[in-house]
């Protein structure tokens, strides 16, 4: 695991020492060496910081060139089958001088090229090749998006890196604010691919090999990135040729599938455990790890006092019943006011969702005992976990079948009533509602739905409109300039035609949420402290597998995750982890009316806020006060703001 960085240009935006400087700006990601590589003839400079996770020795170092010498290699992540690659090279007549899998990737791309040694390739990556004979530069990314990699052109000078800190170490870089980007941070609380904070500044899908050659053109025209795997394409084969054997036959199946992703993702040279939250993905995880550790399973929670945002009883009773070797830490106020004093130095970029909190607190937490530690993302978009694509189906089978004019009345009557008055009328119902309901603000989610429905087009505007912080329409009246551009999620050309809804919502999490917004926390949280995150449910064999389940396998009797929970049931009691769906969430809300009041508070004053020039004050400042004196909670809309006021204080 490490950071890369890289440059095509001359002069000084290639020197050695700006290499170096690039490459020590990623020092998080790899405290185990730093190097840098040049080719002053070509034009051409690679640098890496390296986290030393297999081959500890200096053999495993980067950048690393090809025993041919015609490739030059500096890579970020993990090739979980090498050993397996490295003996079919072996019969192919490669040798190796040491233990590392980014020597068995060299090997693989002289046997086989880049495309297919990638197609191969089963991990998470974000690679630099340079093919000295062919005086090309090939960038590729895994094919979920677990790593990160950015890239882009500016002053004549193509640059990229793991993060955008490592772009601006170099001279040529150029700080220009995306506004139509920072509308989609307002909308969903991250920004979606291609698009970076900075104009001319972009990310690498996932599942895709750019290739770069010196002199081809100063603004990148035609260099366009390639799949060599599509979600989409995965999703339509899927449907074609769905799971027909049967709710047995694919218990056994994932059981084969998890428990071989989960084998792969155990071999380090160092200590390796788990994020436990006592949930349906992480527990499993811990059943099949231990299966196959012979010892007890390193296993990292925190809690909160909030008892609506602390799981760390629920994983301390699994952890328990497994036998793991368990650690817990409760959250103090001190700690997330230090801590969210630094989430723009270890986001980089403007990131908005707030389970960033107690991930980097979970993942500090481990990085004391381990260097590696495996977690559950990814299974709530392959298994069905999230309650909004229940949520959603019904809300469209309620309001759905009304022309648009009708569902714009429905929702001015929702909104008529004051969200107080909301709460003081669901108070005598409440009483008899099951306990998962209890203590809801009815009057915030009422408001909510009446967002919904006014900007709702159709099935997938009305999901979408569940997604997001600021809704589309205040958009306007927020920003002073930028609007949200083409995506995915506002682009149907781009999607797959599937033949339900929740297939096609759960569809759009894959491309967008998760590869934007869970593996980016998910990255920069374990990175931050020089600690590897592993995901077994993104292998791409897994993958493939949820995607051919029918819903009938995934949701059952209202709940999400039914395979995964039939499969827990061997290993785990029901009661032990019957629990509704918390997320990995913080009391945020609560955070802000007392210890992050008044570092809120001075990112928000008015006057700031409009000589910065990017927000008019007013929906924020009315906002800012609702939510004081406890009249709506505001916290995913604030949050989106005061993580873009917190960041452009850091980096501009």
């Amino acid at each position: 695991m490490c950071g890369i960085v890289g440059v095509i240009g001359s002069g000084e935006a290639i020197a050695p020492p700006v290499l170096k400087s690039m490459a020590r700006a990623l020092i998080h990601r790899g405290p185990d060496h730093q190097e840098a590589w040049s080719d002053g003839a070509a034009g051409v400079g690679l640098g890496n910081s390296r986290l030393a996770i297999v081959e500890l020795s200096r053999q495993g170092d980067q950048p690393m060139v090809s025993s041919s010498g015609r490739y030059v290699i500096t890579f970020n992540g993990e090739i979980y089958n090498f050993l397996e690659l490295r003996a079919e090279l072996a019969r192919h007549g490669h040798a190796f001088r040491a233990r590392s899998d980014t020597e068995v990737m060299l090997a693989a791309i002289e046997q086989w090229g880049v495309a297919q040694a990638v197609s191969r390739f089963n991990g998470m990556f974000a690679f630099a090749l340079w093919d000295r004979a062919a005086r090309t530069l090939y960038l590729a990314r895994d094919r979920l998006g677990e790593k990160p990699l950015y890239y882009g052109w500016m002053n004549g000078v193509f640059l990229f890196g793991s993060e955008l800190k490592t772009l601006r170490a170099n001279p040529a870089f150029c700080a220009d604010i995306d506004r139509q980007a920072l509308a989609l941070l307002l909308r969903y609380g991250y920004i979606l691919e291609p698009y970076s904070i900075y104009r001319g500044v972009y990310k690498l899908p996932p599942g895709t090999i750019l290739s770069v050659a010196p002199g081809a053109g100063a603004n990148g025209r035609g260099a366009h990135p390639v799949p060599y795997w599509s979600a989409r394409q995965a999703a339509v084969e899927a449907a074609a040729e769905p799971w027909r054997e049967g709710e047995a036959q694919a218990l056994l199946r994932l059981e084969e599938l998890l428990c071989d992703a989960i084998r792969l993702r155990m071999i380090a040279d160092v200590p390796l455990g788990l994020f436990l939250s006592g949930g349906i993905d992480s527990s499993l995880l811990l059943a099949l790890m231990q299966r196959q550790a012979g010892h007890p399973v390193k296993t990292f929670t925190i809690g909160f006092a909030d008892p609506n945002y602390d799981e760390a009883p629920y994983a301390r009773r699994v952890a328990e019943h497994l036998g793991s070797e368990h650690t817990e830490f409760y959250v103090t106020d001190r700690e997330v006011r230090e801590l969210v004093a630094r989430l723009p130095e270890v986001f980089d970029e403007p990131f908005a969702d707030y389970s960033q909190v107690p991930t980097c607190l979970v993942a500090r937490l481990a990085r004391e005992s381990v260097t590696v530690t495996l977690s559950g993302e990814g299974s709530d978009e392959l298994f069905g976990g999230y309650e909004r694509y229940l949520q959603a189906l019904r809300l469209w089978r309620g309001f759905g079948w009304m022309p648009r004019p009708m569902r714009r009345g429905a929702s001015d009557l929702l909104a008529a009533f004051s969200p107080q008055a909301w709460d003081r009328l669901m108070a005598l119902p409440d009483r008899f509602l099951p306990a998962r309901f209890k203590q809801v603000r009815w009057g915030d989610k009422l408001h909510k739905l009446a967002e919904v429905l006014g900007d709702c087009a159709g099935a997938e505007t009305l999901y979408l409109g569940l997604l997001s912080y600021w809704p589309s329409s205040a958009l306007d009246g927020l920003l002073i300039d930028g609007s949200e551009p083409p995506t995915i999620l506002n682009d149907p050309a781009e999607r797959p035609a599937l033949a339900n809804f929740i297939d096609a919502m759960m569809y759009l999490d894959l491309v967008s949420y998760l590869p934007g917004d869970i593996l980016v926390k998910a990255d920069r949280a374990t990175m931050g402290v020089s600690l590897e995150g592993r995901m077994p449910f993104l292998d791409h064999r897994v993958v493939e597998f949820a995607l051919r389940l029918p819903l009938s396998l995934k949701f059952r009797g209202g709940l999400g995750k039914h395979l995964l929970r039939r499969l827990l049931d061997r290993y785990v009691a029901r009661r032990l982890v019957a629990r509704p769906k918390m997320g990995f969430g913080a009391p945020v809300g609560v955070w802000l009316r007392g210890p992050l009041r008044d570092w809120a508070e001075a990112l928000l004053d008015p006057r700031r806020l409009s000589r910065q020039g990017f927000f008019h004050p007013e929906p924020i400042r009315r906002q800012w006060s609702e939510h004081l004196s406890g009249r709506r909670n505001h916290q995913f809309t604030l949050w989106a703001v005061l993580m873009f006021q917190a960041w452009l204080e850091q980096w501009h």
